[in-house]
């Protein structure tokens, strides 16, 4: 199976020069956006599922490779979304959605030094900086940019725009229908861009650094934020350029 998903990612790579040389046509830009933030929103889950593996000092190999990730998304993006990427071009912008796998399974193969350090607890591997990381590869692979943003950002990186402030302030907003992504079609350095903006909420996992009580310095040394499970915690930006 491991060798079947390697071999997946390899085809599609080959192919990304090709079937994305040029910026997508308007008919599915939504679609294709919002197929691109759950396939970094289920990497992000299964980094915080493996933070107390990560985190374990007591042992070296953790069993947490590009692989194991890989295969992983590829599983879930099919429950979710009923579409096996493992099919060869099961959708005109699969080779575009495998060079997202690819970038996060690159991210977490690169870390494997970190992560499989023994006699050290905390690593500083966590659903934040994975998904910057697998934004800035995946940005030099397709020039679709993806970051995570926040009202509270703690990264620089993560600071909103203006457009995003905007729908962050639209999200927090009690009347907005949970878990709806906003997109828009407008011009930004003289080109027609799509945005969109998936909605976050905070899980039981992300608790442990962000959670009660409010002010009090998590693992990473950073002051909690006072969160309750469910409420809004940020959004996925995407920037998609368009035809």
């Amino acid at each position: 199976m491991r060798g079947q998903v390697f071999m997946v990612l390899v085809v599609g790579m080959t192919a990304i020069s090709l079937a994305w040389s040029a910026p997508t046509r308007a008919e599915n830009e939504a679609e294709i956006a919002g197929h691109l933030i759950e396939l970094v929103k289920i990497g992000r889950v299964i980094v915080s599922e493996q933070m107390e593996n990560i985190n374990d000092a007591s042992k070296a190999d953790k069993g947490f490779t590009g692989d194991y990730m890989a295969n992983q998304i590829l599983e879930r993006f099919k429950k979710i979304r009923k579409l096996d990427l493992r099919i060869p071009n099961v959708v005109p912008q699969a080779n575009l959605y495998l060079a997202l796998v690819q970038s996060e399974k690159e991210v977490v193969d690169e870390a494997q030094p970190v992560i499989n350090r023994a006699g050290i607890s905390f690593k500083g591997f966590i659903p934040a900086v994975f998904a910057q990381r697998v934004g800035e590869q995946f940005y030099k692979k397709s020039g679709v940019r993806m970051k995570l943003t926040a009202n509270d950002y703690r990264n620089a990186n993560n600071k909103p725009d203006d457009f995003e402030a905007e729908v962050l302030r639209m999200f927090s907003d009690s009347r907005h229908p949970k878990g709806q992504p906003y997109v828009r079609s407008l011009m930004a350095d003289g080109r027609p861009v799509l945005r969109m903006m998936g909605p976050e909420y905070a899980a039981p996992t992300c608790l442990v650094c962000h959670g009660a009580p409010k002010g009090e310095h998590n693992v990473a040394g950073t002051r909690k934020e006072g969160w309750k499970e469910g409420d809004f915690a940020g959004a996925i930006s995407i920037v998609l350029p368009l035809k």
